[in-house]
């Protein structure tokens, strides 16, 4: 493979071109619709909050990290600045950078920036448009790049790109997103991670921190709407992909605070009772009724070290920031 390529490899190692990979939007779609149709024929009702990230989605989140109340995005970004050389120095040189759930890809352009010889950039999403976009990106940033992007669900990935087998290996999974999973959900990853990536490997993951509700709560509740517009766009995609006909103005955004779970929890909420299809299947809804959509677990220190450890991963060392809002951890195998 010469530098400086981007070539799309689905989890089985087949390699496809970026037309094969926009082809494979339908499999995604069909995904999309039986999530959509059980979890609103569940109870409690809920969907993945994986699918927020449509082109819309994603464009709504790039808003919302720009918010003053959400703090994640800047303060996980300005640890990576601080700390990356010690972060390199760690990691040593060679080693290929896996990326779960990348996203944009902009943080990583800081620690890509730092480390000495990396023989490829390997991106895992299942969204094949985004990863497209940000290897894009990444390649103009740092040219000579040799990016790897992986369609696949990045908690059940089971094999890498060729290139990237029987290679020192450095995971990085940013943005707080393990804060999303269940305890469970998040162990199991972690243990699935440790399997992909393999004995000797480091992984480098952005943790939020718990704190006092009223920074917590801003963040997941903007002033200017933004967050709520992010959460019903989920219904708007509903309308746009699947026929649905829900009436956006009938429900409203909703974040609180469980503090069993130690987790921020969002929903819609039907501000009537009503009835919305999705398919032809039609969904009444009580006035008040939720549909859950997204879960953001909060830790200590102490409680992610725990949890790793648990998935067989051993702490090598914790960044915090000076106000103690958000955690980087770097992970031994």
């Amino acid at each position: 493979m010469m530098e400086g390529d981007i070539t799309f490899e689905l989890p089985d190692g087949v390699t496809v071109s970026l037309e094969s990979a926009r082809a494979r939007r339908a499999p995604e779609a069909d995904e999309f619709a039986r999530a959509v149709l059980a979890g609103l024929a569940s109870r409690p009702r809920e969907i993945p909050c994986r699918f927020f990230y449509d082109a819309v989605g994603s464009e709504l989140f790039e808003e919302i990290a720009k918010l003053d109340e959400y703090y994640p995005t800047r303060v996980e970004a300005g640890l990576l600045e601080a700390h990356r050389e010690e972060i390199a120095e760690l990691a040593g040189p060679s080693r290929v950078l896996i990326e779960f759930g990348s996203g944009s890809s902009r943080k990583t352009s800081l620690l890509i920036g730092a480390l000495e010889s990396i023989p490829a950039y390997v991106p895992i999403d299942i969204a094949s448009e985004s990863l497209k976009e940000a290897a894009g990106w990444l390649l103009r940033q740092h040219p000579g790049l040799t990016i790897m992007p992986l369609i696949s669900d990045f908690t059940r990935t089971r094999a890498l790109p060729l290139l990237a087998r029987g290679r020192r290996k450095l995971g990085f999974f940013s943005g707080s997103t393990i804060g999303n999973l269940t305890h469970d959900e998040a162990r199991a990853f972690l243990a699935n991670a440790a399997r992909l990536l393999g004995k000797g490997s480091l992984f480098l993951i952005g943790v939020d921190l718990k704190k006092s509700l009223s920074v917590l709560l801003p963040a997941y509740n903007d002033a200017k709407g933004v967050t709520a517009a992010f959460n019903l766009n989920l219904l708007a995609r509903i309308n746009r992909e699947l026929g649905g006909d829900f009436d956006l103005s009938r429900f409203a955004h909703e974040a609180v605070y469980n503090e069993r779970h130690g987790r921020i929890e969002m929903y819609l909420v039907s501000l009537v009772r009503q009835t919305a299809r999705v398919l032809g299947n039609p969904f009444a809804f009580a006035e008040g009724e939720r549909i859950h959509t997204e879960n953001s677990h909060k830790y200590t220190v102490g409680e992610f070290q725990a949890l790793a450890s648990r998935a067989g991963w051993q702490p090598v060392k914790a960044w915090v920031d000076p106000e103690q809002l958000f955690s980087l951890h770097l992970l031994r195998l």
